[in-house]
């Protein structure tokens, strides 16, 4: 009976020793083996994992996710005109050398925060001395915050952390200049478009005198070759004329006489008084009207 409890209990211990040398890996955390107080290996890939049991080595866990740094409060920054800004930031980071991570902070994330908290408050600082408030509420707001990520990410990658993004949630001027500096800022705003606007009139004003300019041009162009082409025609159809008129006298006489009577008669109420014996009527008259005529002037 002694000796089925000593198996049995030998058994245990083997299976505790056993377990205590397999350990698991998610993908969420860097799994780090200590071998008598040194790191020994990191493991970064999920899966099933096998050490010597303690005490001859252990494991420590780090999370690999990103992380955030919220500040319970916002802070206050001066700018280059020495105005107080009150900003509210955040810092996303993570781990990325768990070694490194673990010499510099020995794997406590409090003291990481820490840290990065105090250098994110100095960089920040550093680029609002440089800048005015309408610069960093409006127009280099975005620069400050590539440049503060840059900067505190050179730094914390001494350490094994990754800085993925710094963001000012907030940026408030103090109690007392938010009126007057607003009103700057209007005021500039309003300066800034007044110009845009003139400089928009004086470019549509001088396309207009182009497009103008150009229209004559094309105009003028246009009409001369008109006149070049009607006056081509015009002696064209002259020495038509004149040559048709030479070989037969008397239809030039009839076509120049049916001129004269399309222009005279353009109208149906035009009345022209005159004597109908006249030369202008002689291809009106039939023959009989021209005996006529003639008998009465007799007569």
């Amino acid at each position: 009976m002694n000796r089925i409890g000593t198996v049995i209990v030998a058994l245990i211990v083997l299976l505790i020793v056993l377990a205590s040398t397999m350990f698991v890996v998610d993908q969420r955390r860097y799994a780090v083996v200590f071998s008598l107080g040194e790191i020994k290996d990191v493991y970064n890939q999920p899966g099933l994992k096998f050490k010597l049991p303690p005490p001859l080595q252990t494991v420590l866990y780090l999370d690999k996710r990103i992380m955030t740094i919220d500040n319970p409060e916002p802070e206050r920054f001066i700018t280059a005109e020495k105005k107080n800004l009150i900003v509210d930031s955040y810092v996303k980071w993570r781990i990325v050398d768990p070694r490194k991570f673990y010499v510099s902070f020995k794997g406590d994330n409090r003291l990481a925060q820490d840290r990065l908290t105090q250098q994110i408050r100095s960089a920040l600082q550093e680029a609002f001395t440089k800048r005015t408030v309408t610069e960093v509420v409006s127009t280099q707001r975005e620069q400050v915050m590539q440049w503060v990520t840059q900067k505190v990410g050179e730094d914390a990658a001494q350490v094994g952390i990754q800085i993925v993004d710094v963001r000012m949630r907030r940026v408030d001027l103090a109690a007392g200049i938010s009126d007057s500096v607003y009103s700057r800022m209007a005021a500039e705003r309003k300066r800034v478009a007044n110009e845009l606007r003139s400089t928009g009139a004086a470019e549509a004003e001088q396309i207009r005198a182009d497009a103008d300019r150009q229209r004559d041009v094309v105009v003028a162009e246009a009409y001369a070759k008109a006149q070049q082409v009607k006056g081509e025609g015009d002696a064209t159809a002259a020495g038509i004329y004149a040559q048709a008129f030479g070989r037969d006298p008397q239809f030039a006489q009839f076509y120049q006489s049916l001129e004269a009577y399309k222009a005279t008669f353009r109208d149906k109420k035009d009345v022209i008084i005159a004597d109908p014996n006249s030369d202008f009527f002689r291809f009106m008259r039939g023959s009989g009207g021209a005996g006529a005529s003639a008998g009465k002037a007799g007569k």
